[in-house]
């Protein structure tokens, strides 16, 4: 009689025999990472100012054969300048080709998927390894929930490699009250690591896409290349729109006085 584990161990085996390359970049190898039976793949270092100096002096003393600069003619020096630009700009040229097929890797989404409940488990839960999600719960007939939804076709479009998706709320949650819509949960890993729940959280009707970005960016969602907090020209803005206000009061109030 075969042993359980014994099985389970050639099970296993077979399928790291049939595995061609457990480095590459395919979803089989990406269920085997996240089961913890293959590694996580290493990261592409990205090349740094020192490691470009690096290249270069050591490019140089290769070229130069020990030779200092400083005996050097000006034609050695033309020379050995162009073949090293050239050297350089080709190194820097592949590390980038590996930075983008990197991402390029990651950003598989760019689109806000609907789920229903019975697919929340794969789609959040099993998200895969180093995977961000958004999910936002919403009903219709609500109108923030609409101009979130509008944010999040736009955001998503705009970081293809963050999962955003969304669901009717008692579809995936029965009995989810709505007076806690719109609400968007944060997951990592299949891991919830944060949750916007309510309409004063996202500041009513007047909230922009910059702002909901913002606000995905500080729960770690994504990386913005926003400069600054949008919600501080919201302030700005309603300070003046109140000192205005304030200020076509007190006319109104002069007129009826006179």
């Amino acid at each position: 009689e075969d042993h359980p584990r014994l099985l389970s161990s050639c099970c296993l085996s077979a399928l790291c025999t049939n595995m061609q390359d457990p480095s590459a970049d395919t979803e089989w190898n990406d269920v085997l990472r996240a089961k913890g039976i293959l590694p996580p793949k290493p990261q592409e270092a990205e090349v740094t100012e020192d490691q470009l100096v690096g290249m270069v002096e050591d490019a140089i003393q290769k070229q130069t054969q020990g030779k200092q600069i400083e005996d050097m003619t000006l034609d050695e020096l033309e020379a050995l300048e162009d073949e090293e630009d050239e050297r350089i700009l080709l190194d820097y040229r592949h590390q980038r080709m590996a930075e983008m097929k990197a991402f390029s890797v990651k950003a598989k989404y760019g689109s806000v998927l609907e789920i229903t409940a019975h697919e929340y488990v794969k789609q959040v839960n099993e998200a895969g390894e180093g995977v961000w999600v958004a999910l936002h719960l919403y009903r219709q007939g609500i109108p923030l929930c609409a101009l979130i939804n509008k944010h999040f076709d736009a955001i998503a479009s705009k970081y293809p490699a963050t999962k955003f998706i969304r669901s009717i709320s008692t579809t995936c949650i029965p009995n989810y009250p709505d007076h806690n819509l719109p609400t968007i949960f944060i997951y990592f890993q299949g891991d919830m690591k944060g949750q916007l729940v309510g309409p004063i959280t996202f500041g009513g009707m007047n909230l922009t896409q910059d702002e909901l970005e913002w606000m995905l960016h500080e729960k770690g969602v994504v990386k913005t290349d926003l400069e600054e907090n949008p919600f501080k020209k919201r302030k700005i803005r309603d300070v003046m729109t109140a000192s205005l206000k304030k200020h076509r009061d007190a006319e109104d109030s002069d007129d009826s006085d006179d």
